[in-house]
């Protein structure tokens, strides 16, 4: 049976106070259209009706789904993983920078096939993954030989342990959001960072692309963060956001994407050009960016 979740109140601030912004087709998997919903009052958006927690799988099973199968299928896939090995080491010496640690704790929540684990691990860190899919854990096991865990995991964490907690690209798929932000602080030490990143709907190649911009990937992507959504999230949460970090290779992938499913081909030139400008526009500004990283600490 097909289960959808209904919102009359926001995910994040309860605020009754929201409106339709347009619907978005699932160019992935399904091809149906999901309404996308904003709260006028902490500025989150959000996917209306989406399949529940027992639902939801089936709109996973693609093989263009590249986090599960590390798929190179396609130019665009072939670029992602160009660029893939460049934003890692990116990731691990930011994790360093913000910890001020060399070595550390670490927890990867939604670790898809775990290259970002093992990469840590290799530079010395204790590093845990938690994944759900379990082609994605074989993955991980076959081609970089670390076993990640299942997300029956999760409720098990221990209390004041990781250093670092990341989230790339996952919290935006997480159906319980509160209870999952609040889990996640338990685990952290007092002076541990928690590390967020999300597309940002608020960047120019969002504004520009509109309901065909790739990010709001619905009905996968629950949650479309704005910044002012994200600070009132982790305020509710007794978490505070000390950071905001770019992440400049998406503006580019995902105006690739968007540019295909809004012309149905790529025009590359303007999809590189919209991509150069929303970087442009986020200069001195990372929460201009079309992802954020989000720092937050205690």
């Amino acid at each position: 049976m097909d289960k959808r979740i209904h919102y009359t109140q926001c995910p994040v601030c309860g605020s009754a106070s929201i409106k339709e912004v347009f619907g978005v087709k699932d160019f992935t998997v399904s091809s149906e259209v999901f309404n996308v919903v904003e709260c006028t009052n902490c500025t989150l958006r959000f996917t209306q009706d989406v399949p529940d927690t027992d639902t939801i799988a089936p709109y996973y099973r693609s093989e263009d789904y590249i986090s599960h199968t590390n798929t190179r299928k396609g130019l665009i896939n072939g670029l992602y993983h160009a660029v893939r090995k460049r934003t890692i080491v990116q990731k691990r010496k930011l994790i360093a920078k913000v910890t001020g640690l060399g070595r550390g704790r670490l927890l990867d929540v939604g670790s898809g096939v775990g290259l970002f684990v093992s990469e840590m691990i290799e530079h010395g860190w204790e590093a845990k993954g938690l994944e759900p899919d379990a082609a994605a854990r074989a993955v991980a096991k076959q081609q970089y030989g670390i076993t990640l865990d299942d997300m029956t995991e999760f409720s098990q964490l221990p209390k004041a342990y990781f250093n670092a907690i990341t989230l790339w690209h996952v919290l935006e798929h997480v159906h319980d959001l509160h209870s999952y932000i609040s889990q996640l602080k338990n685990s952290l030490t007092s002076t541990g960072r928690l590390i967020v990143a999300v597309p940002n709907y608020t960047s120019y190649d969002a504004q520009t692309y509109g309901a065909a911009w790739a990010a709001y990937d619905t009905p996968r992507h629950l949650y479309h963060f704005s910044p002012a959504s994200m600070v009132e999230l982790m305020k509710r949460n007794g978490l505070q956001v000390q950071q905001y970090r770019p992440m400049w290779y998406d503006s580019f992938y995902v105006s690739l994407l968007s540019s295909k499913y809004k012309n149905g081909k790529i025009n590359w030139v303007s999809a590189v050009f919209n991509g150069l400008v929303s970087n442009i526009k986020a200069i001195g500004d990372p929460r201009k960016c079309s992802s954020v990283i989000y720092i937050v600490s205690k």
